[in-house]
């Protein structure tokens, strides 16, 4: 089973601890980087900390970041060689940036979504695989030719 690496600022740290919650209880080992409370913090440190475990292990984790929008999070991750961050929403985005995208990272926004959905979207990014299909990998070799930009 992959290791799920997450993380948030104040915007999404209720969010995260009922994601942490409930993939714990379906048995995924979860690596919890923070935010520890509702207190301040800057977004892109937990950016910081989540990609770098998946960098360091992208065969075996992936990661979530939840901030008020999704939007910071998914911006500063996607910075991250090797890292295809996605912001979702709802479960069609979640299942495309998986299948498609081979999104490694799922972002979401505390503030734009219940908890019950971030859970539920959390679960399923995790339960979806990529398709593999050849037209896929070719537009993700693409995206990843950028970064010689």
């Amino acid at each position: 089973m992959v290791m799920v690496v997450i993380g948030a600022d104040h915007g999404g740290f209720s969010h995260k601890e009922a994601v942490v919650k409930h993939l714990r209880s379906l048995g995924y080992e979860v690596v919890d980087v923070g935010t520890k409370s509702a207190d301040s913090v800057d977004y892109p440190d937990f950016a910081k900390l989540v990609c770098e475990k998946v960098q360091a292990d992208p065969d075996n984790s992936v990661g979530i970041l939840i901030c008020g929008t999704g939007i910071g999070m998914s911006m500063a991750a996607n910075k991250f060689k090797g890292i295809r961050a996605a912001l979702c929403h709802d479960e069609y985005t979640t299942r495309m940036a998986r299948e498609h995208n081979n999104a490694n990272v799922l972002c979401m926004g505390g503030r734009v979504l219940s908890e019950e959905t971030a859970v539920k979207l959390a679960e399923l990014f995790l339960k979806t695989p990529f398709s593999g299909e050849e037209r896929h990998n070719r537009r993700i070799g693409k995206v990843d030719s950028f970064l010689q930009c």
